[in-house]
């Protein structure tokens, strides 16, 4: 009986509760349904021991430094290193916007930052260029996924702090299918170039203009070397390094670029605490429903039902895919990775898929759905910047998320493709 705490969770989030709450209230009805009052205080309690946590401070400090970054110009010195290399050809601002987002994710992580940040500059730059608004949306929508994909990744670290698994080896195993996702939509792009006529942004940079440019991005692109190398390289934790990507963007706004003053960083340290506090109280609720999951035996279920249809672990993959890019349709990967990992890792695990392996099949389909209709949440930001209606970019976005879809699918049946770097490293 107290499984149904799930569908309960489902039904009350397509009523319009806010998933925080909802993550609270299906478990404590379930509980209290089933005689089980003594374990409710559970639930509260757990919010807090969710977020007591010195691995996640990682991510309120790569939320700052991200803000840091949006105000000091950082964005605007990636896009113009990013044309002064592939601006000339055809389609050269859309292929612009892919690399810039490439790049923002070596910074931020977040798919809504880069959505934001990328896309107040590039979406009215192709509109006067002679893109579609919806088609300059929909590229970017597509793109900010690689954000959380390509390190450093907010939504690893909530997972490898959920699972209990090396955030060193999540972030290393993340880097080809992000590479592969970019490189996917570039490749479309120039398909795409040819059979609609794409416009071509700009005439080919001198090398004077493409040194300025890199001169320019040296320093922001510095950001992710010292993050991975220094994570990588066994020099820092995560959670340090993500102190040191504050202090390292400051310097690079207040003093190699003098785009962030004195009196900003009030206001950068408000905006920075708000993001940072949702998905806080997201990772101590779930948490705490996670506590629930334990208690109904959930995952013990989920593995009999799913041993039940097959024992292959490649059909088992091939559907679990399918299971994940629907959930991301409708639920957040945040909330949805805590939630369904703990039922859904220890299947796979019993069945000889590495830890990392499935976690980053789990952190890559679950990013993808932030750009997926009805409900992909950067949706609604590339909506929100480019004032076109969101089912206008859900249409035109679909081309680019079959790209995403086949790089899922590449990486769940090619295990080398994600693995082979944190082997390298000794990671896996």
């Amino acid at each position: 009986m107290l499984i149904l705490f799930l569908p309960l969770f489902l039904l009350i989030l397509m009523l319009g509760m806010p998933v925080f709450f909802a993550l609270l209230t299906a478990p404590g009805l379930m509980l209290y349904a089933e005689g089980m009052d003594r374990d409710i205080p559970l639930l509260f309690r757990n919010i807090y021991n969710g977020i007591d946590s010195f691995p996640l401070m990682a991510i309120p400090f790569f939320m700052l430094a991200g803000e840091v970054m949006n105000r000091s110009g950082i964005t605007l010195s990636l896009v113009s290193f990013s044309q002064s290399l592939i601006g000339h050809v055809r389609g050269g601002l859309a292929h612009v916007n892919v690399m810039s987002s490439m790049l923002f994710a070596g910074l931020s992580g977040s798919a809504v930052a880069d959505t934001s940040a990328i896309g107040s500059m590039m979406i009215p730059a192709m509109e006067k260029n002679g893109y579609s608004r919806k088609f300059a949306a929909a590229i970017t929508a597509a793109s900010s996924v690689i954000g959380p994909i390509i390190p450093p990744s907010g939504i690893m670290i909530i997972y490898a702090y959920t699972m209990e698994i090396s955030v060193a080896a999540l972030f290393a195993a993340g880097v080809v299918p992000g590479l592969l996702i970019g490189g996917g939509l570039m490749a479309l792009i120039a398909l795409m170039a040819k059979s609609q006529n794409l416009p071509i942004a700009s005439e080919k940079a001198t090398w004077r203009e493409r040194g300025v440019a890199t001169k320019n991005a040296f320093w922001p692109l510095l950001t992710p070397v010292i993050i991975l190398g220094g994570i990588l390289g066994g020099i820092f934790t995560p959670t340090e390094a993500s102190a040191i990507a504050v202090v390292y963007t400051l310097v690079v706004g207040m003093f190699v670029l003098k785009t962030v003053k004195l009196k900003d960083i009030p206001d950068i340290f408000t905006s920075s605490a708000k993001s940072s506090a949702v998905i806080l109280l997201l990772v101590g609720s779930a948490l705490a429903f996670k506590t629930v999951v334990s208690l109904s035996h959930a995952a013990e279920a989920m593995a009999e039902f799913t041993l039940g249809i097959s024992d292959n672990p490649l059909i088992l993959l091939f559907l679990i895919n399918i299971l994940l890019f629907v959930i991301g349709m409708f639920l957040d990967a945040g909330p949805a990775i805590i939630i369904l990992g703990p039922i859904l890792a220890p299947v796979f695990i019993s069945l000889g898929i590495d830890p990392v392996h499935f976690a980053i099949i789990m952190s890559v389909n679950l990013t993808v759905g932030l750009a997926t209709p009805p409900m992909g949440l950067v949706l609604f930001v590339a909506s929100s910047v480019s004032g076109e209606k969101v089912e206008t970019i859900s249409r035109a976005i679909l081309p680019f998320l079959a790209v995403e879809v086949l790089v899922i699918f590449l990486i769940t049946f090619f295990p080398a493709l994600s693995m082979t770097i944190p082997q390298w490293l000794g990671l896996a």
